[in-house]
């Protein structure tokens, strides 16, 4: 399948065109048919080992992923389908719903032995509803009947409370579609909503269940599925509710992308990888959205090249446990070989029909690209960072936490550093942990970072405070401007003499440069020490700086000068930033003449 001719008129960034994206897909699926079962029910990828659900779900997850990507195809396509993508589907439908829950070589698990399904449901019902004028309506009754009867389950409450609950709802919204069960699918509508009503924090931001896990999961599942439902329902009512929701979103959410095309790696389930590409096409789709068209195509087609570029897939075609490539350390327990293919929700944008501005105006800059920008994401105690000379996005994190995603007593690399990039770490592991501030203990340890509950924005600075000990707090801030932080942690508590380590950026070898320099509690005359810190997501011989100090009263601070940049020939960061400290307060005159001033009170 010859890969379209670049077009540099239309997309100056990226090159690619909606023909790229359909024979994108189109390969991502042809590549996948070797693998079904004989009767195409499941599709059982290889992979270094099953998920926690087993290999049969994973056969389900792989099923239901594809089928969205191929519903989104075609459909997109309005019915056009040359590669016969929804018959190997109808085919595969009807097998894994003759006998579910059995032995047979083709047959689905229950929701009832596999709650893994409920997830997969979803993606079941969604293509469904997509493709239903070219499958649902040719199926014959029996299997019909069989697959409302599959899908039935979906409608009770949620086996897991996070996002889970809208899995219930799209399955709903099919049925009611459908004409099925169709008062109880309107009562599983009412109650997912009204569960996720408790999450919403305000300015587009919702927290992934009663906890404060801030990440891709608002885009590719807390702001897709309400606002989805409600376009392909037509429900102006829930649109007008939940629209300007997703339009908030995205004006904090654009300024989470590279120039380059990549997200910032934080939180869980990155191996969805361009899905985060999704909340932007919806929000073309249903004209909830602060950006231009060619905005939108520019992100979108710069997500998904960055992937594809790097090495998603592997030899055979097949979408790999990884960012780039293979990464084992961002594999959770769940995800099985087929679940990378959540990512087939960027491809939403197929919705669009061609001549839909966001396919035909030309591409237009990102944030990153046009201008140094720091953005406070006042909910979620996030503080976006990037720069125009090189396109790099920081996040600094002094708010989202997921501590039910790691084991007791240590910490999630997705949710617990104080900062992330597009072209670093995280490090994993038995390696030191990047941008982490800890205490250090008798036997050499560092201590974990733990819940941070944040402790105010503005706009250039987000603060946190978290207890790495008991009778231990650690107040820490980031205060940045351009390319430049500002780090302070003030600990309160420890005993005198503890000695404490702060962290700076994991960068590989020709990646960006990393500085990290003593501005007060550290020795001013010692250099940071460099770290080994292993292979990280973007890649192996990572080092990562270190200044190391030791408190000297029941409040000490330390405070340091931070940088990381893919500027060639960078000056020090010493240069762009002047830090003065009374007390507890810190004064900041950046290079260009602004000023910041920050308290780190007592509490």
């Amino acid at each position: 399948m010859p890969t379209p001719p670049e077009n540099r008129e239309l997309s100056p960034y990226t090159g690619w065109t909606r023909a790229h994206w359909e024979t994108t897909a189109d390969r991502l699926l042809l590549a996948v048919r070797p693998y079904a079962s004989p009767r195409g029910g499941l599709v059982g990828l290889p992979g270094p080992r099953p998920s926690w659900s087993g290999a049969r779900s994973d056969g389900l997850e792989g099923w239901a992923r594809t089928f969205l990507l191929a519903a989104l195809r075609v459909a997109g396509a309005q019915g056009d389908d040359p590669h016969g993508h929804l018959d190997l589907y109808a085919d595969g439908l009807a097998a894994g719903t003759a006998r579910p829950g059995t032995g047979d070589p083709d047959s689905w698990p229950l929701m009832a032995d596999t709650r893994q399904a409920v997830v997969e449901s979803a993606s079941v019902a969604l293509g469904l509803r997509l493709t239903r004028p070219w499958l649902w309506d040719r199926l014959d009754d029996r299997t019909r009947r069989r697959v409302v009867d599959w899908l039935r389950p979906a409608l009770g409450p949620s086996p897991v409370d996070n996002n889970w609950w809208l899995f219930g709802l799209t399955v709903a919204g099919f049925l009611q579609d459908a004409g099925a069960e169709t008062d109880r699918a309107a009562a599983t509508v009412d109650r997912s909503l009204a569960r996720i009503e408790d999450w919403y924090l305000g300015d587009g931001w919702y927290s992934d269940g009663d906890n404060r896990a801030f990440d891709h999961y608002n885009a590719w599942a807390l702001h897709f599925y309400p606002v989805l439902h409600a376009h392909l329902g037509g429900d102006r009512a829930l649109l007008d509710r939940y629209g300007p929701r997703l339009r908030r979103h995205l004006d904090d959410y654009v300024h989470l992308f590279d120039a380059n095309g990549a997200p910032v790696p934080y939180g869980r389930s990155l191996i969805y990888r361009f899905a985060a590409a999704a909340a932007p096409w919806l929000g073309a789709l249903t004209g909830h959205t602060p950006l231009t068209p060619g905005a939108t195509r520019r992100l979108a087609s710069g997500s998904l090249r960055y992937f594809l570029d790097r090495g998603a897939t592997d030899e055979r075609g097949l979408l790999t446990l990884g960012w780039h490539g293979p990464h084992a350390p961002l594999v959770q327990e769940y995800s099985g070989p087929g679940s990378p293919y959540w990512a087939s929700k960027g491809f939403l944008g197929l919705l669009l029909p061609a001549d839909h501005p966001a396919w035909t105006d030309p591409e237009e800059a990102l944030p990153a690209e046009r201008a140094d920008t720091v953005r406070a994401f006042a909910p979620t105690g996030l503080l976006a960072q990037t720069t125009a000379a090189d396109g790099l996005v920081r996040l600094h994190n002094h708010g989202s936490n997921h501590v039910h995603s790691a084991e007791s007593g240590t910490d999630d690399p997705g949710y617990a550093r104080h900062a992330y990039s597009t072209r670093t770490g995280p490090s994993t592991g038995p390696a030191p942990a990047d941008n982490h501030f800890a205490l250090l203990t008798e036997d050499g340890g560092a201590t974990a970072r733990g819940p941070a509950a944040p402790a105010g924005t503005g706009p250039d600075w987000a603060a946190s405070v978290h207890r790495p000990l008991p009778g231990v707090r650690v107040l820490s801030a980031t205060l940045a401007h351009g390319r430049a932080e500002v780090r302070a942690h003030l600990v309160l508590g420890a005993p005198e003499g503890t000695p404490v380590r702060q962290t700076g950026w994991a960068t590989t070898p020709g990646g960006p440069t990393a500085e990290l320099h003593p501005v007060h509690g550290y020795p001013y005359d010692t250099p940071a020490a460099e770290l080994p810190t292993g292979e990280t997501l973007q890649g192996p011989g990572t080092r990562t700086l270190a200044l190391h100090g030791t408190t000297t009263g029941p409040a000490a601070l330390f405070v340091a000068l931070a940088s990381l940049t893919a500027e060639p020939d960078p000056a020090p960061v010493t240069t762009l930033a002047n830090v003065r400290v009374t007390g507890h307060t810190l004064h900041v005159t950046w290079w260009d003449g602004a000023t910041g001033r920050l308290d780190l009170k007592v509490t």
